[in-house]
């Protein structure tokens, strides 16, 4: 079975595969202060639920935007599994997909991972969209390229930035948008900015980005397909009109993809 890690800021994501088939995924909090023998024992426990062992791994890749956590992943890895990882980094996978970045050792490893796993599934142009701690926009050639994108903070970043400056209002719970745009009380007019609000951006993101795209004809002849994946993209997709596909396993598979050609040359 193949062990798949995305460690990002906020969040890690676990993904077990057998061949091509994802058995089971959990989504636990990024800890950066963790010890290897504590990830062990959080892994096991998880695994065991799901009558995995530890034994039954036979590879791991993990791709990581947090550098502290590397020395940790690394030690569990090698002491409890008995292997090395294969670490997703930028010039390990331009054979697999260019990157057109000016420096491409700035892109983030989950990006390139999801435009792999999405270009791989639909083979034509895309806006690939990550809402994690900050919300990535990609932007992938019909030729396969990563051409580079946009960021800007998450939903809760900026939440969290709103409760924190703004001593009045209170937090909420974002789990369904208010029927309304416009609030009637304090909570719904937080939600509807925070929600309805970010659908706004996604939207007119997109709606620059294809038509930027399709100005060069070796970039895009077609509009561009918009895949969404991250904890959020569920909700959002609900309110925006561009998202056109929500993978939530979307990065899982594309570690899935880069191991199988990385590891089979």
């Amino acid at each position: 079975m193949l062990l798949v890690i995305d460690v990002g800021n906020t969040n890690i994501v676990l993904g077990v595969f057998d061949g091509e088939v994802l058995i089971k995924d959990w989504r636990i909090r990024t800890i950066r202060d963790t010890t290897a023998d504590e990830f062990n024992v959080l892994a096991k426990g998880l695994f065991s639920d799901k009558g995995i062992k530890l034994s039954d791994v036979s590879s791991v890749v993990i791709s990581s935007v947090v550098p502290p956590a590397v020395p940790i992943l690394d030690k569990f890895c090698e002491t409890y599994l008995n292997k090395k990882p294969l670490w997703v980094q930028p010039a390990s996978v331009r054979t697999l997909m260019p990157i057109l970045y000016n420096n491409p050792a700035e892109v983030g490893a989950d990006r390139i991972v999801n435009g792999i796993a999405a270009y791989n599934r639909y083979k034509k142009s895309l806006i690939v969209i990550d809402f994690g701690t900050a919300t990535t926009f990609d932007a992938i050639s019909e030729k396969g390229e990563y051409l580079g994108g946009a960021i800007v903070p998450g939903i809760m970043i900026s939440a969290e930035a709103l409760f924190q400056r703004a001593s009045r209002l209170p937090r909420v719970e974002m789990f369904m948008p208010p029927d309304h745009v416009i609030g009637k009380d304090t909570i719904d007019s937080i939600k509807s900015g925070l929600m309805h609000g970010n659908a706004a951006l996604v939207d007119g993101m997109v709606a620059r980005m294809k038509k930027e795209m399709m100005r060069d004809p070796m970039v895009s002849t077609n509009e561009p397909m918009v895949i969404a994946t991250g904890g959020l993209a569920i909700l959002i997709s609900e309110l925006s009109s561009s998202i056109e596909v929500v993978d939530s396993a979307l990065t899982l598979e594309g570690l899935r993809i880069i191991s199988q050609a990385l590891c089979s040359k």
